[in-house]
């Protein structure tokens, strides 16, 4: 019994790690589950998203301090996705 209990938390933990989390509709627990957000970033987030919704990554990065074009691929990479949308990739170099 307790090996389905293991398993079935696996699952659920595997499946939550590969659903995209749009920051518009996070909670603070959500987003406390992405690494590097922890409450003080989710509640910075949360107040800006009080002003009205983020309309894309760049949106999302100039109203929320401390957060820059790594750390926004570090939480896309995550599941993170602002809209809807995932940071877009930096371009591949030559």
């Amino acid at each position: 019994m307790l090996k389905k209990i293991l398993l079935a938390s696996a699952l659920l933990a595997a499946h939550l790690a590969c659903t995209a989390l749009d920051v518009n509709q996070a909670t603070v627990a959500e987003l406390d589950s992405i690494k590097g957000i922890g409450p003080s970033l989710s509640r910075q987030i949360l107040a800006q998203r009080d002003q009205g919704k983020f309309k894309d990554w760049a949106d999302f990065l100039a109203r929320v301090p401390g957060v820059k074009a790594k750390t926004a691929a570090r939480f896309s990479d995550q599941g993170l996705t602002v809209d809807g949308t995932a940071y877009p990739a930096a371009p591949a170099k030559p």
